[in-house]
């Protein structure tokens, strides 16, 4: 699993993980419709990537060839080409700088990690799923763990069948709620689910923390609660960096604690929130309560 070299903080023109958004979100993008659609080469592609969850990336010769894997290096390579044009004429310091080669090699291992197990995880996500996809833009990891923890299912105000902590879920299955019923109290969050949440987030290494994280996978494929893989790769690619770990640690602790406001039934108006960071009480605390790895 990768290591970070303590004696390289990050430099402020990083590019903060976009590329690893980017290809997660490439990938997806092809992938997901055409699995819904049944296509062929789309269920086959997913198949093989759903093999790969939670192994390293280029590690086992199965992985070579995979898509998610294909994508990332074009972006790179048209990100170079770029840069090239960019700086036609001028010395490239990458060819004269030692300390250069190491940040752009480490990057490069952070993005492939994070790339590969945000997606992989997508296709253990999506498995058997054809109605609806399970990537969906503006459902961090907080939030759709915050449902699963009131015993919800999907994203309409659905409640699931039965409640994490093993109680009966509401008989009526309403279709649409209010803003403030949309978003349960935290406090009556289901304790067992919010102590996994917990565990997850003081995960001490990349391979722990992507167990975890399949973990949480299988529990919302199971509640058909869908997940912003894009937004979860970059989020993976930072979280490698010690020095940007705890920055999101406190975003995934941030979205689960905000109230998601004015969403319908059909859960299209989800991304606004009627709380800020600083209104939520205790979302800095939400790691560090248990003490649990």
């Amino acid at each position: 699993m990768p290591t970070t070299d303590s004696r390289t903080s990050p430099r402020p023109d990083e590019d903060y993980g976009s590329l690893a958004r980017a290809a997660a979100l490439r990938t997806i993008g092809r992938l997901q419709s055409g699995y819904q659609r049944d296509v062929p080469a789309a269920v086959a592609a997913v198949a093989r990537l759903r093999r790969e969850a939670g192994r390293d990336p280029y590690a086992s010769p199965s992985s070579w060839g995979l898509d998610d894997l294909a994508d990332l290096s074009e972006l790179r390579e048209e990100k170079q080409r770029e840069q090239d044009e960019q700086q036609e004429g001028r010395e490239d310091a990458r060819d004269v700088s030692a300390a250069a080669r190491r940040r752009s090699e480490e990057r490069e291992e952070r993005e492939a990690q994070a790339v590969h197990l945000a997606v992989t995880l997508w296709a253990l996500h999506q498995q058997s799923l054809r109605d609806e996809g399970m990537h969906r833009r503006g459902w961090p990891l907080g939030r759709a763990v915050r449902r699963l923890a009131h015993g919800k299912s999907g994203t309409a105000g659905r409640p699931s069948a039965h409640a994490p902590d093993g109680t009966d879920g509401d008989a009526n299955g309403q279709q649409a709620v209010s803003a403030r019923r949309q978003s349960d109290p935290v406090e009556e969050a289901s304790e067992s689910v919010r102590k996994r949440f917990v565990r997850l987030g003081t995960s001490s290494d990349y391979e722990i923390l992507s167990e975890r994280l399949r973990q949480f996978v299988l529990l919302l494929r199971a509640a058909r609660i869908p997940l912003d893989y894009g937004l979860l790769a970059q989020q993976l690619f930072l979280w490698q960096d010690e020095f940007r770990r705890e920055d999101i640690r406190r975003a995934w602790g941030r979205e689960f604690h905000l109230v998601y406001a004015r969403e319908t039934a059909d859960g299209q108006q989800g991304e606004t929130a009627d709380t800020t960071p600083e209104d939520s009480a205790g979302d800095w605390n939400l790691f560090h309560d248990d003490g649990a790895d």
